[in-house]
């Protein structure tokens, strides 16, 4: 038997011995040395995985929690086998809140899980199983799924990283459907490093798959190379006493990572709340309804009754929720024009197995109100451990970015867990990084030409002290920026772009008075080509340092037009 093989077989064998109701299958010995065999030579070699029981594993059946769907999957899913095909071996198949309805981790007839750290604490859900197998040192892997935050929040509640790629990237073939346009394949792991060597595995397009999506050859609009700048909620949060004192530690230490700026996150909690409070459960109706039907102790009545709810919606009332949700996506998109990411704790509170027990609907509701949106915006996330509540509890905070920017979402949770910083993007030769702070910047008028140059959005930044920014003519609104020396600490707000450099000269040559391209220091010590004024423009008629950066006082200067 080989190595790979054997400690496959040890990751089973531990499995059978965990107590925590997290598997509903484990493969036979025999059947671990035939995959271990077969699997590829790759970056994940030897690596024993679990899979969450709404995804095919060829010959096991695929329950989805539901005891009555016992006919073994005649294949792997897409995603199985892209693991298998890099060396990893799956070993189990883990509980689950029933067909991948729930936040709670209880929703099963194999029994609820429990959270790692406190037996009366629910493990979340609906990927509990998965989350569990991982945080007790069984395997190093687990897949799970993520339609409103079933990767994130048993992620959470156990300490873990749970990825959630971008809706697509991740092939749903062999997956039992919760909500087919919004189901996302997830991965719990228990560093960012390792859950970046994993989506370079498991993400590849997928034919079969209708909602299959390639990667860009390149970044969207927007999405910044190297995440710097991070959204944070503008006020308070509805948290219990203890998630509060953590949620506080949290941004204490986001402050260490990035720059921070505060956005509006209403429109984002309304998103979240369409997600069951609108006809887009239907979905689910139509995805899985028929399995519920007859009713019989086979099925969990909470998931059973949410579902089958769905046949109440008539077809206005799904066109009306369809054009609030546009709506409402098009006001969180204002959060992501001058950050790269929005950070929100997963859950508000952590609740106990008897107070899910006591209102099964209104405590899984509570733990979605951060998550359930995500998909419905096209989000990519990720969920990081953020240090221990008072009582000892781990808590859990979430990264989201714009869809598409999962790698350099990657690299941003590397920095906030502390490990390496992943070399993700190679050095780019025959490019020049310009620094931007007015005109040129993304959404303003003058980007379209930086795009054209052959340009992409390298960081979001900010200068570094002692510059100032003033108003200066020119054929249209535009800044200058000025090392004056007694500008503020904090700097002004900057984007830094990547462009040809043999297009540098047909920039230049766009380039009115009293502005040039010339050294502008950054935030983080660094020097690069930069849009400055010259000396003589420094107005003090024309000072708008105080707003902090060009778009704050266009949207002054706006507001007072109107």
């Amino acid at each position: 038997m080989s190595v790979d093989a054997r400690s496959a077989q040890l990751a089973a064998k531990q499995a059978h011995e965990l107590s925590q109701h997290a598997f509903i299958s484990i493969l036979e010995p025999a059947r671990i040395a035939e995959l271990a065999a077969s699997a590829g030579d790759g970056p994940l070699a030897g690596m024993p995985f679990a899979v969450k029981d709404n995804i095919d594993v060829a010959g096991v059946p695929t329950t989805a929690a539901c005891p009555a769907l016992d006919a073994p999957a005649p294949e792997h899913a897409h995603v199985v086998a892209r693991l298998i095909a890099a060396g990893a071996i799956p070993v189990a198949k883990t509980n689950m809140d029933q067909f991948a309805t729930g936040l709670v981790g209880t929703r099963s007839p194999y029994g609820a899980c429990h959270s790692v750290y406190s037996p009366d604490h629910v493990s979340g859900g609906s990927s509990s199983g998965s989350a569990v197998a991982v945080a007790s040192g069984v395997v190093p892997l687990a897949l799970g799924t993520d339609t409103a935050g079933s990767g994130r929040v048993p992620a959470a509640f156990n300490g873990l990283v749970g990825m959630k790629p971008s809706r697509g990237l991740v092939s749903n073939t062999g997956l039992l459907p919760a909500c087919p346009s919004l189901d996302c394949i997830t991965t719990f792991t228990t560093t960012v490093t390792q859950a970046a060597a994993v989506f370079d595995v498991v993400v590849g397009y997928d034919a079969a798959d209708p909602y299959s999506r390639p990667m860009p050859p390149a970044l969207p609009a927007g999405v910044a190379r190297h995440m710097r700048v991070i959204a944070v909620p503008a006020g308070p949060l509805a948290l219990d006493p203890e998630h509060e004192q953590a949620w506080q530690q949290a941004l204490a230490h986001a402050a260490t990572v990035a720059l921070l700026v505060p956005v509006d996150i209403e429109p984002f909690l309304a998103a979240a709340r369409l997600l069951y409070e609108a006809p887009f459960v239907s979905e689910r109706t139509a995805a899985f309804g028929a399995l519920l039907e007859p009713d019989g102790p086979h099925l969990d009545p909470t998931v059973r009754s949410i579902v089958l709810r769905g046949a109440e919606f008539t077809a206005a009332q799904s066109f009306a929720a369809a054009h609030e949700l546009a709506r409402l996506r098009r006001l969180t998109e204002a959060a992501f024009v001058s950050a790269d990411a929005l950070l929100l704790p997963v859950t508000p509170w952590h609740p106990t197995l008897a107070q899910v027990a006591a209102d099964p609907i209104g405590a899984n509701s509570c733990n979605g109100v951060f998550t359930n949106m995500t998909n419905l915006l096209d989000l990519c996330a990720i969920a990081l451990p953020a240090g221990e509540r008072a009582d000892g509890l781990p808590f859990g905070i979430q990264l989201l970015a714009p869809a598409f920017g999962d790698v350099p979402l990657l690299e941003l949770a590397a920095t906030w867990t502390g490990e390496r910083v992943m070399d993700a993007w190679a050095p780019e030769p025959h490019r020049t990084l310009v620094a931007v702070a007015g005109a040129h910047l993304s959404g303003q008028p003058a980007n379209p030409q930086l795009i054209g140059l052959g340009g992409h959005l390298h960081a979001r930044a900010r200068t570094a002290a002692g510059y100032r920014m003033y108003t200066v003519p020119g054929p249209f609104p535009r800044p200058g920026l000025i090392g004056t020396g007694d500008g503020p600490s904090t700097g002004i707000e900057i984007e830094v772009w990547s462009l040809p450099t043999v297009t540098i000269d047909q920039l230049v040559a766009t380039i009115a008075p009293p502005l040039l391209l010339g050294p502008l220091e950054l935030d983080d010590g660094t020097t690069v080509l930069g849009f400055i004024a010259e000396p003589g423009a420094a107005d003090p008629a024309r000072d708008i340092t105080d707003f902090g950066g060009w778009r704050a006082f266009v949207t002054a200067r706006e507001r007072l037009q109107r």
